[in-house]
């Protein structure tokens, strides 16, 4: 199939193929390096719970149960429940010297993927647009203005993600990864962020809430509406998230 060959995609994994002769040749690229932790440094932070009482999970069943989740109902994710999520995904769980360690692991440990999230029905939040500071374990505001529409429509205009509660969207920063692994490094990024889902996903099912990762989206309209630098940050992966919707018959306990 000589059009598969000539796929962008197949020859960057061509071109990144190591084996015991290239890994000798491989030389670390002049490409400068950047902070770990990104900052918003003029914008008002909201402190985020860590005394979260949510029940116990066993990973058992949360993993049997995870189901790609499109329809929600109109009851509020709760800020404890995001915070949660929040700490799952990406959370610090550990300090080594110069190192930081999260709940998803990360090539290098350089954790290159940053979280943002477009808030529309969660308890004690106003809509709008966020950024997760990992580091102090916060929110930024970076917009008081509900984008979930623009982020739906954004998303190759999948309706459903409107109807979230909350999405999450993942950018990464390249120079994080690449200044140390070069091209190869864009494998990482990819693996990081299917980490990152994976978790938040099974926390969501811990939380009684539900969500669907989505990675078809118009790049350039996503970076815009997060104020990202597509030169150096772009748009990677999303997941909609939110309440289900409850089974007729069901009690709720």
């Amino acid at each position: 199939m000589p059009e598969l060959e000539t796929c962008t995609g197949y020859q960057y994994l061509r071109d990144t193929f190591y084996n015991r002769e290239t890994i000798k040749q491989f030389k670390r690229p002049a490409i400068a390096e950047v902070n770990t932790f990104k900052k918003y440094p003029d914008s008002k932070r909201i402190e985020l719970p860590r005394n979260w009482n949510l029940k116990e999970a066993r990973i058992t069943p949360l993993l049997q149960s995870r189901r790609s989740l499109r329809k929600y109902s109109t009851e509020p994710v709760t800020f404890e429940e995001l915070a949660f999520m929040l700490w799952a995904s990406q959370g610090i769980t550990a300090k080594s010297g110069s190192y930081t360690f999260r709940t998803a692991p990360s090539g290098g440990a350089l954790y290159p993927i940053e979280t943002y999230l477009s808030i529309k029905n969660v308890t004690d939040l106003e809509p709008g647009l966020y950024h997760f500071d990992v580091e102090n374990f916060a929110l930024n505001i970076l917009s008081e203005t509900e984008c979930a529409e623009a982020v739906a429509t954004a998303c190759l205009n999948q309706k459903f993600m409107a109807q979230s509660a909350v999405t999450f969207l993942w950018t990464a920063v390249f120079r994080r990864c690449m200044s140390k692994y070069g091209n190869r490094g864009v494998r990482y990024l990819l693996l990081d962020a299917g980490h990152v889902c994976q978790n938040l996903l099974l926390a969501a099912e811990a939380t009684e809430n539900g969500g669907c990762p989505v990675a078809a989206f118009y790049d350039d309209e996503v970076n815009e509406l997060l104020g990202v630098n597509p030169a150096e940050e772009s748009i990677l992966y999303a997941a909609a998230i939110g309440k289900r919707i409850p089974v007729k018959g069901q009690c709720s306990l």
